[in-house]
């Protein structure tokens, strides 16, 4: 998907870009910072093809973390079906001030949100493949079938897990009412890890790129707890449970929760024999 693509969207939108500095990765979209011609820039990005509702999905999410969670997101500037143009943001914070401000966010995210149901009012998406958001009132139920053995007839994890894996798999999935504890659905990002995190031109954090529902704030934490940080993000951790105090054995609850990134990330073919090993170790007593 060339450069020339993006610009193409982004004047058709309105816009009068000038040049592209194509942001990395770009699984999904094309995307990249947009230098329009009186000096200013916006953040954009486009599909390969028409017809997703992903960054109408995107933008809502987006809205609905600033709006129901009081969370700084970027401003929505433009979104069609192949098109999403957001205020560019500065890179994250490093320093453990950051971190402590992050954790102040979630905490008010998960807090202030409470729902009566898990899941949300549409599917959304989680990289390039759907996000099933059936409502459901039982937690267990909607982590199991929602974000765990939704995966196990995508090709890739097919072939990452064999038959006796996957059924290990069902049987955690069973068995999650004695490892994980009743907790309320609250609003969450869903795809809270590094590269989604990044700081308000005022300060303080920003979030982008979220996967919404009503789960489990602890699935949240999985995301930040189980992949690659600084070390500066330990004090995330301890504000956020001084915060928001979370139940006894959290700890040992974030790899369970993580199985739906880990899951995720096979059917993406993204690092998915490390993943595949991964889940092994988590579904080894089962």
């Amino acid at each position: 998907m060339s450069v020339e693509l993006l610009l193409t969207r982004v004047r058709a939108a309105g816009f009068e870009a000038e040049s592209v500095r194509v942001a990395p990765g770009g699984v999904v979209a094309l995307a990249g910072l947009v230098t329009l011609r009186d000096g200013s820039e916006v953040f954009a990005k486009t599909l390969r093809t028409a017809g997703s509702d992903l960054f109408e999905v995107e933008a809502e999410g987006l809205r609905a973390l600033r709006e129901l969670g009081g969370v700084t997101t970027p401003e929505v500037l433009a979104v069609t079906p192949d098109l999403l143009v957001l205020e560019p943001l500065p890179p994250r914070g490093d320093g453990e001030r950051f971190w402590e401000d992050l954790a102040r966010t979630v905490a008010a995210l998960h807090t202030a949100t409470t729902g009566d149901r898990f899941g949300w009012h549409r599917d959304g998406w989680l990289g390039r493949l759907r996000q099933d958001n059936t409502w459901d009132d039982d937690g267990h139920a909607f982590f199991a079938e929602r974000r765990i053995l939704r995966w196990l007839s995508e090709p890739e994890v097919a072939a990452a897990l064999d038959r006796e894996e996957r059924r290990a798999l069902e049987r955690l999935c069973a068995a999650l009412p004695e490892l994980l504890p009743p907790a309320p659905p609250v609003l969450t990002h869903g795809d809270l890890w590094l590269e989604n995190i990044l700081s308000a031109r005022a300060g303080g954090p920003a979030l982008i790129d979220p996967a919404v529902s009503y789960s489990w704030a602890e699935a949240d934490l999985s995301m930040l707890w189980c992949s690659p940080r600084p070390p500066a993000s330990e004090r995330f951790f301890e504000v956020y449970a001084a915060l928001a105090p979370l139940p006894s054995g959290w700890q040992e609850r974030m790899r369970v929760f993580h199985l739906r990134e880990l899951l995720s990330s096979i059917a993406h073919d993204d690092n998915a024999k490390e993943c595949a090993q991964a889940v092994r170790e988590t579904i080894a007593p089962f």
